[in-house]
């Protein structure tokens, strides 16, 4: 949910609300589909590229959708894509990418032996280019 505050100057949505929401959905999905557990889990992901698509504004009080994929997975990294859409109107309001590598906690660098494997698990879940991928969808109200 977004609030009157999360609107700027020019009455829509504030970019940095767009990352929050985007960082939002994806940190929710791994936390509850792929076991990241932020402050413990042995290795956590670090953003080392985001970028963001507007393509129509958004303000509030309209209501956010949210809709999460996969697009690549590596040893150690994942591109995450998340859409983002107004409740109750067609077409795409921006579409984020996120970039995450996954290090060690102790190290602060990336494992020889990749991800651990529940983690890629859910991430493959979501994964578009295997014919397995499925849109995850995120409610924002």
């Amino acid at each position: 949910m977004f609030v009157r505050s999360d609107n700027d100057m020019y009455d829509h949505m504030n970019n940095s609300v767009y990352n929050f929401l985007y960082d939002s959905v994806v940190n929710t999905y791994l936390i509850e589909h792929c076991g990241l557990s932020p402050p413990t889990s042995a290795q956590y992901g670090l953003v080392v590229h985001s970028h963001n698509d507007y393509f129509a504004s958004i303000a509030f009080p309209a209501v956010a959708e949210l809709a999460l994929r996969v697009n690549k997975i590596g040893k150690s990294s994942v591109t995450f894509e998340v859409a983002l859409f107004e409740k109750g109107v067609d077409g795409v309001k921006s579409v984020g990418e996120f970039t995450h590598v996954y290090v060690d906690r102790k190290t602060g660098r990336p494992s020889a032996a990749g991800m651990n494997p529940k983690l890629r698990q859910g991430l493959e879940e979501l994964l578009m280019n295997t014919g397995r991928g499925n849109m995850h969808k995120d409610k924002l109200i």
